[in-house]
């Protein structure tokens, strides 16, 4: 457990004598949920509690649009969306327990969207994604809705979009801390090449935990698949809190390579919320028991760095 020092100075019937009191550190880190469009900050309240139990202050939130709100899902923007993530994020890092340095930020699909974007804003040291979703950088302050009939998504999913042209992935080009990443095998609406998108552009991580959900469709709709995304997400969280609470860990067991699907998954278009590279690198572990978890492949990133 990290613990914190104080030079001490007792009184004794002599004089002076110099001590030291080392007690446990009292902040904790924290973790940020974002859901996705058309869902609500019930669908995390359960994990939520659950990493709570690892020794961190979460908090989840609905977007405005979304449960209370409802009467502006037809309006809301993404500039708006994101004001709600910020005043989440800035309302977390106030909480007195919260060790400001050490913030997780855990989004699915839009939420994924609007965690990348938050990591240029906000201090981020863990980024967890979800099926993250992709959005062109223009009409950022037109109702959400209108994107799916102005822009022409399901093209622009369906390839793998360069770092440098995309808001969202900009902003994971600069992000220096770990990063988790979980595809659904069988994901028509956030298909392997936007996944694969938002890989490629965490070129300054200090690690990349990429995995594919066997099976699971985007809304992760079979009891199995919640299940699987549940231990993949508490292992990795569980991994990254018990580092930052005592320290680096014991160096994890890399996974044997496997194959991903080459051929790009359907993507019909819906509403949010492949080809693989022939160049790969070995994923890091995000738990001690994925390689027999039959919900999970290991699924190979592109290179870019030796973790740190």
């Amino acid at each position: 457990m990290a613990t914190h020092e104080e030079s001490i100075q007792i009184h004794t019937e002599g004089g002076m004598i110099a001590g030291t009191v080392i007690s446990p550190a009292t902040k904790l880190p924290g973790v940020l949920f974002v859901h996705g469009w058309g869902g609500s900050q019930q669908q995390y309240l359960a994990r939520a509690r659950e990493v709570a139990g690892l020794g961190a202050v979460c908090m989840t939130f609905d977007l405005t649009g979304h449960a209370g709100t409802s009467a502006q899902y037809e309006t809301v923007s993404r500039m708006r969306n994101l004001a709600d993530v910020l005043a989440a994020y800035d309302m977390l890092v106030r909480h007195p327990e919260v060790d400001r340095n050490a913030i997780a930020v855990v989004g699915s699909s839009y939420g994924g969207y609007l965690a990348a974007v938050l990591c240029e804003l906000r201090p981020i040291r863990w980024l967890a994604f979800r099926a993250p979703a992709l959005y062109m950088d223009e009409g950022w302050e037109v109702p959400k809705r209108q994107l799916h009939r102005d822009q022409d998504l399901v093209a622009y999913r369906r390839k793998v979009v360069a770092a440098d042209t995309n808001r969202a992935l900009r902003a994971c080009t600069n992000f220096k801390g770990d990063v988790l990443v979980v595809e659904s095998q069988h994901d028509n609406i956030v298909p392997h090449t936007a996944v694969l998108s938002y890989v490629d552009a965490c070129i300054q991580a200090s690690s990349i935990t990429y995995r594919v959900l066997k099976g699971a469709d985007h809304g992760l709709t079979s009891e199995d698949s919640q299940r699987a995304y549940t231990r993949l997400l508490l292992g990795w969280l569980r991994e990254m809190v018990t580092e930052a609470r005592t320290g680096p860990a014991v160096p994890a067991r890399p996974s044997k390579p496997s194959s991903v699907a080459k051929t790009p998954h359907h993507d019909d278009g819906l509403e949010p919320d492949s080809l693989a590279r022939e160049e790969t690198r070995e994923a890091v572990m995000a738990g001690d028991d994925d390689d027999n978890d039959p919900q999970v492949i290991a699924a190979s990133a592109p290179p870019m760095h030796k973790s740190r």
